[in-house]
């Protein structure tokens, strides 16, 4: 039987759809299941066909989107042997084969007009005729469909019939979008760590900055996206905290890498409100750079002259335009960050403990900073 427990999640959402999942399971009701690509349609038709009386028979998994339209009659229905060139033996159709337990019928809405008409009929008649046969054979089969389609839109536009969608949706589940209840990310997280480990080796782990990053991502690929995310880092770091500033940027999905650079982007704004300005140098604020800031500051290259930096501090202050050769911004954020460092020492007359007070950072990780930009010599 396949358990509740694969539906995972806290959020109210999910328990509420794993409620339903208890309640219409056990009958033998059409359902139709809506959601996003990746939010896990195969997984609750698995877990309706787990709590439901036919749970002793087979589940028969068919995507509609992922057969060739020419083909998709016959891998349903079955044919008969000469009943077109290469049929050179009678083949059951998944209806057949899923004869006394549940078809699920994924991406529905993929399904060609002419097809729509043979389902619509084998839906009301509960027989089935195979390609090429002169009798139907009867079937006992309960359908889940699933799309990620809007049925209703493709009904206006004339690309899916009226009257099999109202025979699909005799019981309508939705999935919501990972991005619509985030705070399952976590859990779901830890779920596929376990899921994923390797050689014996402890469950990966996520930084808690890193954590911040998966909270803010939209996730399009949704559950499927993260899954693939933590078997990819289950392999190349096992057993390890997951720092996604320190993973390799080809690694890193987009969505992820340009929030982080957004974040580097706010931290350059910080830094430039404490930096001094022309009316005279201005006290850094102890709150001034966050240990958020400092650590997404720290991934840039290690050099840069002091009069680019004041050029790209003129140019965040509105005061010049960035030049044709364009700049290497990275590399600046970590000048700047050499400077503040710099000035701080400077105003806590060399003291590390106030200096790390200053700039709210951990003292090991200012005294690693200072090592970086050999400072320790500076008073």
């Amino acid at each position: 039987m396949f358990e509740l427990t694969s539906i995972i999640g806290l959020s109210r959402v999910i328990e509420e759809l794993r409620s339903l999942i208890k309640v219409v399971g056990p009958s033998d009701a059409t359902v139709l299941i809506m959601g996003d690509s990746g939010t896990g349609k195969e997984l609750v038709a698995k877990a309706l066909h787990g709590c439901s009386s036919r749970n002793k028979g087979p589940f028969i998994p068919v995507n509609c989107g992922a057969i060739p339209r020419e083909l998709l009659e016959s891998e349903l229905f079955g044919h008969r042997k000469g009943s077109f060139t290469g049929a050179i033996s009678d083949r059951k159709g998944r209806f057949e084969l899923a004869n006394g337990g549940t078809l699920f019928l994924d991406e529905i809405g993929d399904m060609s007009m002419d097809l729509q008409v043979k389902l619509l009929r084998v839906l009301q008649e509960r027989e089935i005729d195979p390609v090429g046969s002169q009798h139907g054979i009867p079937i006992d089969v309960r359908v889940v469909a699933a799309t990620h389609k809007n049925i209703e839109t493709l009904i206006q536009q004339g690309d899916f019939r009226e009257d099999l969608y109202y025979r699909l949706n005799v019981m309508p589940m939705e999935i919501v979008a990972l991005r619509e209840r985030r705070e399952d990310i976590a859990t779901l997280f830890s779920y596929f760590a376990d899921l994923y480990v390797r050689d014996n080796q402890s469950a990966i782990r996520l930084h808690p900055k890193s954590l911040e990053l998966l909270l803010q991502y939209d996730w399009p690929g949704n559950v499927r996206e993260l899954s693939n995310l933590v078997d990819r880092y289950s392999a190349l770091y096992p057993g390890q905290e997951i720092d996604l500033r320190k993973v390799p940027a080809s690694m890193v999905p987009q969505g992820i890498r340009s929030i982080s650079d957004s974040q580097s982007a706010d931290a350059l704004h910080l830094l430039i409100g404490g930096l001094p300005d022309q009316a005279g140098e201005a006290q850094i604020p102890p709150v001034m750079v966050t240990e958020q800031a400092e650590l997404q500051l720290s991934a840039a290259a290690e050099e840069a002259n002091q009069d680019e930096v004041q050029k790209v501090i003129m140019l965040a202050q509105g005061g010049s335009d960035i030049p044709e050769q364009g700049l290497q911004l990275k590399q600046h954020l970590l000048e700047i960050e050499r400077s503040i460092i710099k000035k701080a020492l400077g105003q806590a007359e060399g003291n590390v403990s106030k200096t790390a007070r200053l700039l709210n950072l951990q003292r090991t990780t200012l005294i690693e900073k200072i090592n970086k930009y050999g400072l320790s010599d500076n008073p």
